[in-house]
């Protein structure tokens, strides 16, 4: 048996201290109230017909619920589907219908988003001293969720994550964080995004967890010195905040950051690390290899050699990289020759849900994924990341897809053509804007407003341009680099 939600009946035994504290309501949890609540809502779950391998969606804002139902779905053996607030009701449509979900998790906000049976799990608190529900008998290849990630086609896919994929990264964040039960660490990144296996990790590791529900600078550094942080999430756009000012009397405690959701560039890097001397995690992975569980990372001890600001470094346990020719995945590159970087381990996911065709475009036989980042490795087998083969944009962690974008947009009466690319931006990395052919007059503001009800708001476009048409391969293929460097800013 292995379900990964047996570490809280561990931790509940042979520890009493609080692992969990939500700020914004003063709430505080033990490993042992934690296993109360979510036996709790497992019942219910229960009770509402889920059984094993069913799919359940988790539609809430950042919040203890929302953890507290993901261990839910898990520990009765159904299967977790996390979906981010601010989808739109298009968006969360498609995921369900999709994974044939059978029931969705929300707040009186949400219930009526979609026709699918709900459950609002209320009063959380008073499941405190509950009676603990047995976790279901799962192996390490069962699912435990499908992470929705999409896709250059523009319509999402759910990669299938199972309890084995989530045992080796939580093992793999643990050692890399060397997290032990006195750690206190300070977690900001959205419950939806497989990046909250890093909190996960620190849970397993007893430490002390203190959830940020909505990211504030200010109540981030006020945090980080009134509950002497030592573990701190960061992200590029927030590393290069901290670049702009001075906050080492509240960082004084950090002994390491963590960077991920996208490239962190060296001015950033190089600057952080002369102002605050604190380690930066720097890591590598993906919705598919749940972050670092087969990925590579930036350790502390690198800093002797890593001076250079620029890799993700070396593989974690149980992981391997290589780099392949981007047109035939046999061909192995040479040191410092840039290719598709492939990654395998025991983390990579089993591959797409109801989409043989996708898998088997990236998930190999031999156990290798081809990620569709370009880079290369050293002499020191450390990774660089230089591109992407797909054309995806990362906003301040979040993937924006342009195709995904583009046929949306195409859908607004007063656009002719339309091309998604990004451009960079200190703060956030990269920012998607749009090249537009109009049909007779620019409409930009009615294209703007179209775009913010039916996409996400991350996905919406910063900057409109205008061409009279758009640069293309012998009049068909576009070609977005060429787009990057017209309107490089």
């Amino acid at each position: 048996m292995l379900n990964i939600t047996t570490f809280l009946d561990a931790n509940s035994k042979r520890l009493d201290k609080h692992v969990l504290y939500n700020p914004k309501n003063g709430e505080k949890y033990t490993s042992g109230e934690i296993l109360s609540i979510v036996s709790e809502i497992g019942r219910k779950l229960k009770d509402l017909g889920i059984s094993k391998g069913e799919r359940v969606l988790i539609y809430l804002a950042n919040s203890e619920e929302y953890l507290f139902s993901l261990f839910a779905i898990w520990r009765i053996g159904a299967i977790a589907i996390p979906t981010n607030r601010i989808m739109t009701a298009k968006e969360l449509e498609y995921i369900a219908g999709d994974s044939k979900a059978k029931l969705l998790i929300t707040d009186e906000a949400g219930k009526n988003i979609i026709d699918i049976d709900t459950y609002i799990p209320k009063d959380i608190i008073e499941f405190k001293n509950c009676e603990v529900l047995e976790a279901e008998n799962t192996d390490w290849d069962d699912l435990c969720q499908l992470q929705y990630t999409s896709g250059t086609t523009g319509q999402p896919k759910g990669a299938m994550l199972t309890h084995g994929n989530y045992f080796t990264a939580i093992h793999n964040e643990c050692d890399v964080l060397t997290l032990k039960q006195d750690d206190i660490f300070l977690g900001i990144y959205p419950m939806a995004h497989v990046g909250l296996s890093w909190a996960i990790s620190a849970l397993r590791s007893a430490a002390y967890y203190i959830l940020i529900e909505q990211f504030n600078i200010d109540e981030y550094l006020e945090l980080c010195e009134s509950e002497k942080v030592s573990v701190l999430t960061g992200m590029p756009p927030v590393i290069h905040s901290l670049t702009t000012m001075d906050a080492r009397k509240q960082l004084k405690t950090v002994r390491e950051i963590i960077s991920g959701g996208g490239p962190l560039h060296k001015k950033i890097w190089k600057d952080f690390h002369q102002t605050y001397g604190i380690p930066i995690i720097n890591a590598y992975g993906l919705s598919e290899t749940i972050v670092i569980g087969t990925g590579t990372v930036i350790r502390p001890e690198d800093y002797r050699e890593a001076d250079r600001f620029e890799s993700v470094g070396h593989p974690v346990c149980f992981s391997e990289v290589k780099i392949v020719d981007e047109s035939d995945s046999t061909k192995i590159q040479a040191k410092y020759e840039q290719g598709e970087i492939a990654l395998r381990g025991p983390a990579v996911a089993k591959g797409y849900w109801g989409n043989e065709e996708k898998t088997k475009a990236s998930f190999l036989d031999d156990g290798w994924f081809l990620t569709g980042d370009i880079g290369y490795l050293d002499e020191d087998n450390r990774l660089f990341i230089t591109d992407r083969k797909k054309d995806m944009i990362v906003m301040s962690g979040w993937k924006i897809y342009p195709t995904e974008v583009e046929e949306v947009l195409i859908k607004y009466p007063a656009v002719k053509e339309i091309a998604i690319f990004s451009i960079n931006d200190c703060h956030r990395g990269e920012i998607p804007v749009a090249a537009v052919v109009w049909e007779n007059e620019n409409d930009s503001e009615g294209l703007l407003e179209y775009a913010r009800e039916n996409l996400s708001r991350y996905k919406v476009p910063r900057e409109i341009y205008d061409l009279d048409e758009l640069p293309r391969v012998n009049g068909w293929k576009l070609l977005r680099r060429e787009l990057r460097k017209m309107f490089k800013n």
